[in-house]
């Protein structure tokens, strides 16, 4: 086969596709006239059946919705609340050790705050530093002087401290 042959066969189909193409365009060429006008008509109507259908869903819509709302909604919260519960892992138990220890420090801690309490208690008001000093005196010479001593044991307040 010559190169020439094979590029003379492939114009003559291309011319002949390009021929039958222009034919097809100018048989439709009317009829897409004809059906232009059609098309915008029926595109206007599509649009107002369009939105006639939009204008009734809507309310149609919402109503299920609501009715969802108030009757399946809750029972299915309530499914999955349950399913929730189901899936949590117990939690872990509390040790009773810890309460007990707790407790006991506390007390203890609480003895201590009494104890300290009461040993920084002030001495009783009620009674005199003439009667103390009297009373001091009286204890110190009722005691012989072979146990005093010679006065070196005495101490500052009067008291005699015995060996």
């Amino acid at each position: 086969m010559f190169p020439k042959r094979s590029n003379d066969h492939a114009r003559a189909a291309a011319s002949i596709a390009r021929d039958t193409a222009r034919q097809a365009a100018a048989q439709v060429k009317p009829l897409a006239g004809q059906a232009k006008p059609l098309a915008k008509s029926t595109a206007a109507a599509t649009r107002r059946r369009v939105h006639r259908a939009r204008a009734w869903a809507a309310p149609q819509v919402e109503r299920t919705g609501q009715v969802l709302e108030d009757s399946v909604a809750p029972k299915v919260s309530a499914l999955l609340s349950a399913a929730a519960q189901g899936l949590e892992p117990p939690k872990p138990r509390r040790r009773r050790w810890r309460t007990l220890a707790a407790i006991s420090m506390l007390t203890a801690a609480a003895g201590a705050v009494a104890i300290l309490a009461r040993n920084r208690r002030k001495p009783d008001l009620m009674t005199s530093p003439a009667e103390t000093d009297a009373a001091t005196m009286t204890a110190a010479t009722s005691i012989p002087d072979e146990q005093a001593g010679t006065g070196t044991n005495a101490a500052v307040n009067g008291r005699v401290r015995t060996p």
